[in-house]
């Protein structure tokens, strides 16, 4: 049995937490999420960031919000803030920054069988939640969010920035922020190569095409339709990663007459 002490220890240990918690602004929780981006492939070294302006579309956040993550991510030498030009990415060491539960290089390492049927599993639990316990305010973010993505129909990093954002503001729907975790580690599997796809004439489109249609079906609450939607759209992240790993070499289509430049989104 636990002693007073020991209880009372707890309790401050959690008030403590809590205050930590508390102290973080949303420049911090800004910086977090461009860092993930980093840290998943989005954006790699040399890359130049979207203006304020984008990113602050993108995230559904102010300019100044946004000016103040750079700020941090500059100070802390991962960006390179420059006078007259975009700020790029300069390097990849993303200590000190919450960027997921799992390293990118630790999900890239499993073979594309075992994350499909992985996200498979978890994600249709957490997008069926999402369903039911979605909020008035994360629909409007998604709403926003689609109306910021068919902005940047011609830009693919700039459209997997917004990409990113709209799946994370749906597994954190689901309730359960550790499924939510789980899930965005492993949405962020071989992004290098679905930056390649995204550059495809329509990809960016098919893929706008299937986030109107899950965000129809989530205001609805159906979750047959919602679980319908994504499950569609997990499979043409399947069948276009696992071409495009063939083309390059790293894996094999188990299944024939699948063409390996399909435009098919991500």
């Amino acid at each position: 049995m636990m002693t007073q002490e020991a209880n009372r220890l707890l309790l401050a240990e959690a008030q403590d937490l809590r205050r930590s918690l508390t102290k973080r602004t949303a420049k911090d929780i800004i910086s977090d999420k461009i860092a993930a981006l980093i840290a998943s492939g989005v954006l790699n070294i040399d890359d130049e960031l979207p203006s304020e302006r984008e990113l602050a579309t993108a995230l559904d956040v102010s300019r100044e919000t946004v000016r103040g993550a750079i700020q941090i991510l500059a100070a802390r030498g991962v960006v390179e803030v420059s006078q007259g030009a975009r700020t790029r990415v300069v390097s990849t060491d993303l200590s000190g920054f919450h960027v997921g539960v799992a390293q990118h290089a630790v999900i890239n390492s499993y073979d594309l069988e075992t994350v499909h049927a992985t996200r498979l599993l978890i994600e249709r639990q957490v997008v069926s939640d999402a369903a039911e316990n979605i909020s008035n305010e994360a629909l409007l973010r998604l709403r926003n969010s689609l109306r910021a993505q068919a902005e940047c129909a011609d830009d693919p990093v700039q459209f997997l920035i917004c990409d990113r954002e709209f799946h994370v503001t749906i597994y954190r729907a689901c309730g359960n922020p550790l499924l939510a975790d789980l899930v965005t580690d492993l949405y962020t599997y071989m992004m290098d190569y679905r930056r390649r796809v995204m550059s495809r004439s329509g990809a960016i489109a098919k893929s706008y095409q299937e986030h109107v249609a899950i965000v129809e079906a989530l205001e609805r609450h159906d979750r047959d339709a919602v679980l319908a939607a994504f499950g569609h759209h997990l499979d043409r992240i399947y069948v276009t990663t696992r071409s495009i790993l063939a083309a390059s070499g790293k894996a094999t289509a188990k299944t024939s007459g699948e063409d390996p430049d399909s435009e098919d989104a991500v």
